[in-house]
């Protein structure tokens, strides 16, 4: 089953962002573009690079109105002590949600309940809090955060102009399709 166009569920989860503990909630996320951005655990071999990838990124999506947030099943003191003790993550500026329970992965619907842990699951919520788009990995698979910030770019430009889409490797300024109104159902 899709989850394109689902609410995200009511959260607030601990979180560690800039050398500090915070709450994260569901109110935190409406009313902006975000990005969910789940991974299995910490002190692991394939997140450092994607999470490092991200935040060699952040700016540009900063500057979309758009929020990163990594998400793990460890705790809040757990990302801190990464944090401190990895060159690679201590890039990271963006919010690092703690999920110690399951309850975001399991409403994005990545939690591997045997394992404790979520899958590689990379998720754009619009500012309404529904997923717009997703895609989840195998977990030996990184993700790449240039094709992410392109297809937010895209998201965002066809929230705001309804009637024209974009293409495959659509970019910002590039050409945009307008669909005729006999086809609007064939895409």
């Amino acid at each position: 089953m899709s989850l394109i166009g689902k609410e995200i569920g009511a959260f607030t989860v601990q979180a560690y962002h800039e050398d500090s503990f915070k709450q994260v909630s569901k109110a935190d996320v409406v009313g902006k573009w975000s990005v969910f951005f789940f991974y299995p655990a910490d002190f692991t071999f394939v997140c450092p690079t994607e999470l490092e990838d991200l935040a060699d990124l952040y700016g540009e999506f900063q500057a979309t109105g758009c929020e990163i947030y990594s998400v793990s099943e460890d705790t809040h003191f757990v990302h801190k002590a990464w944090h401190d003790s990895s060159e690679r993550i201590k890039k990271i500026n963006y919010p690092m949600l703690a999920d110690p329970t399951g309850t975001l992965a399991r409403d994005f619907g990545v939690l591997i309940e045997s394992a404790g842990v979520a899958e590689r699951g990379t998720f754009v919520v619009n500012p309404e809090g529904q997923i717009v788009a997703y895609e989840v990995n195998a977990g030996n698979v990184g993700r790449n955060a240039e094709e992410l910030l392109r297809k937010l770019h895209a998201l965002q430009f066809v929230a705001k102009h309804g009637d024209e889409v974009c293409p495959a490797k659509w970019k910002p300024g590039a050409a945009t399709l307008k669909p005729s109104l006999n086809l609007v159902g064939a895409l």
